[in-house]
């Protein structure tokens, strides 16, 4: 017979939100959830989706990597763009993507974009939020294109052009101005472009290069680092000063050695000892 420890639920653990609840209101003072930013986006044009982010990743106030990937991979034909904590967005995405690959197998056909949704919003409304990740997942499948936002409670939206993270309202602007139906590809990218730009000099926790993924029915272009707004242009002046510049009042040398004894390896005793 199986014991009950079999059917454990794993995953995460919430066990101490009574403890941690209970030191709150005798005065603890409880750590704070890390400020983090994104602009993260996506919009459909004639012959599939364009979803594109930004690369700053934040720690609080200081940017931890300068160069992180956001769009993660699923399948083949579908991406999932990250906002949020970037460990789970990293671990959630993973996750779906082989849940996907074994529900291919299983099927024996390819999965569309509403499973890799469904998969997504239930596991994040299972958490109630305590996965931080805000998602914005698109592609094409047999029925056409699709694009979805997936909040970190499970909420989600079905809509032609989409933004999330901190710099989705700057994202946003861009996209209400600028969007239109019918769109060919390099339209719809340049939008993309100027959307996570936006976001990049409009908010502090977004910055760095703009990652570009183009998803079309039979081929997909995962464009990294699309363009490089920020690029480190070379110093104007060297700051480097010639030998010798700089001067000295007086010059001292000491000798460490302040005195030397030579003594031989073998004495006296060592050879009346040999010849005895």
């Amino acid at each position: 017979m199986a014991t009950a420890s079999t059917y454990a639920p794993v995953g995460f653990d919430f066990s101490n939100q009574v403890r941690n609840q209970f030191l709150q209101e005798k005065g603890l003072p409880l750590p704070k959830a890390t400020s983090t930013g994104t602009t993260i986006v996506g919009c459909l044009f004639k012959d599939g989706i364009v979803l594109g982010a930004d690369t700053r990743a934040t720690e609080g106030p200081i940017v931890a990597d300068k160069n992180c990937e956001k769009i993660h991979y699923l399948t083949d034909s579908i991406r999932c763009c990250g906002a949020g904590t970037a460990a789970d967005t990293e671990f959630t995405t993973a996750l779906i993507s082989s849940n996907m690959a074994l529900h291919e197998l299983s099927t024996g056909r390819k999965p569309r974009v509403v499973t890799a949704m469904t998969m997504l919003k239930q596991m994040l409304f299972r958490y109630q939020g305590q996965v931080g990740a805000a998602l914005v997942l698109g592609g094409v499948d047999a029925t056409g294109p699709h694009l979805f936002t997936i909040a970190p409670h499970g909420s989600t939206d079905k809509l032609p052009y989409v933004t999330m993270g901190s710099g989705s309202l700057a994202a946003m602007a861009v996209f209400e101005s600028g969007w239109k139906a019918g769109m060919t590809r390099e339209e719809a990218l340049s939008l993309v472009t100027d959307a996570i730009c936006a976001g990049i000099f409009n908010d502090l926790g977004s910055g760095s290069n703009v990652d570009a993924c183009v998803i079309t029915a039979g081929h997909t272009d995962m464009l990294r680092n699309f363009v490089r707004p920020n690029e480190r242009v070379a110093k104007e002046q060297r700051y480097l000063f010639r030998r010798g510049t700089t001067a000295w009042k007086k010059e001292s040398v000491r000798d460490l050695i302040v005195s030397e004894e030579v003594r031989p390896i073998g004495g006296a005793g060592a050879e009346a000892m040999d010849t005895s």
